[in-house]
């Protein structure tokens, strides 16, 4: 027998065995062997070419309105909340303009894009200390979430490459 028909057998004799497992053993296995990811939702509030961001003391430099996505809360509740949180207004964050994957941190931030026609009146809540508009290639001092949402942002400004096929079974 080869190996790949050797490979396919085993394959296929562990699936079934999975299949017969409790289905909260079954869980509990699947989270065990899969990555573990906090998932965050994040708003950029745009004006005029600039961007709200935060000084917050928790940070290690300037970031954007956002934060953890709560047990059982979408995206779009979780960002309503956290800019409400932070900065005391409400918005409608429309569609997801990008997903930002950050493996070293374990992190994945859902990221909404909110252009203004006026800059909001702000109530700054406890967590955030100052607050700025600043065009985003001229923010210094942001922190490295921010640094890579701004990234992932910029990309989704660009023309997507569609994917293509590499090989097909037959090789």
């Amino acid at each position: 027998m080869d190996t790949g028909t050797l490979r396919r057998k085993l394959g296929t004799a562990a699936l079934l065995a999975f299949r017969g497992i409790p289905t909260p053993l079954k869980r509990h296995v699947v989270r065990l062997a899969s990555p573990s990811y906090t998932a965050g939702a994040v708003c950029v509030l745009e004006h005029a070419g600039e961007i709200l961001v935060l000084w917050q003391p928790h940070r290690a430099g300037w970031s954007l309105p956002g934060g953890f996505m709560g047990k059982g809360e979408t995206p779009e509740d979780a960002v309503r909340r956290e800019v409400a949180e932070e900065i005391g207004i409400e918005v409608d964050p429309g569609d997801v303009v990008a997903v930002q994957v950050d493996v070293e941190r374990q992190g994945i931030d859902v990221i909404f894009r909110v252009p203004l026609e006026a800059r909001p009146v702000l109530g700054l809540a406890t967590e955030a200390r100052k607050a700025m508009w600043v065009a985003p290639a001229e923010l210094d001092e942001a922190d490295r979430s921010t640094v890579g949402i701004l990234a992932a942002i910029q990309a989704a400004d660009q023309p997507r490459r569609p994917g293509r096929l590499l090989r097909d079974a037959g090789r």
